[in-house]
């Protein structure tokens, strides 16, 4: 069963997503404190807050904010951001990710919104109607010409929304968090072991 996030699942929420990208990118993971921090952010849209749920337990989560990209022209065009998207280890490469996704973006979609770009790996977001943004004539913010963009991905809710568009892609502040509230936030959470795994993108 997919649905809303209530304030009651929170916690557990921030858990399943602790659980989901602990030393998966990094030793241990910042994306529980990240999703904390953005339901209170001005650009959190509550009604794309989504959570899996199978026999009465939380198995899976996403959320979306929205953003902008600068295009070229001057134009500001109103566009989608996601995640962190989770689903609880023991059941991930089932199914369950794209099954949850489908039904946010067909959400998102009914809401009227036009594109979601996001950071993801496109082996599994490519079927989800996932490409690279690059295609679309859209450029992550502070990247150099010419570095990888492989991690950068677009998908239009709207077929040609993004038609005639160029720019620049910005990121909501509000994922950008601070190390040590990272770590202060976790200390409220189980003790988990930090490990440095190869394939990490972060030390």
């Amino acid at each position: 069963m997919i649905r809303l996030e209530k304030k009651e699942d929170w916690r557990e929420t921030e858990n399943l997503i602790r659980e989901s990208f602990w030393n998966v990118y990094r030793p241990g993971c910042s994306e529980h404190y990240v999703m904390h921090v953005l339901r209170d952010d001005p650009a959190f849209i509550p009604e794309l807050d989504f959570v899996m749920e199978q026999n009465g337990r939380l198995i899976g989560q996403n959320m979306f904010m929205k953003t902008v990209i600068n295009a070229d022209d001057g134009r500001e065009i109103p566009v989608l951001t996601m995640g962190p998207i989770g689903i609880i280890p023991e059941l991930k490469r089932q199914g369950f990710g794209k099954k949850l996704l489908d039904y946010c973006l067909e959400k998102a979609a009914a809401m009227g919104f036009g594109a979601v770009l996001f950071e993801g790996n496109i082996k599994f977001y490519s079927h989800c109607g996932f490409d690279y943004a690059r295609k679309f004539g859209i450029r992550y913010h502070d990247l150099p010409e010419g570095a990888d963009d492989s991690f950068f991905l677009c998908r239009e809710l709207v077929p040609g929304y993004l038609d005639g568009v160029t720019g620049v892609y910005q990121t909501p502040k509000g994922y950008y968090v601070d190390d040590q509230d990272v770590e202060a936030f976790d200390r409220q959470f189980p003790p988990k072991e930090k490990l440095k795994l190869p394939g990490q993108l972060f030390d």
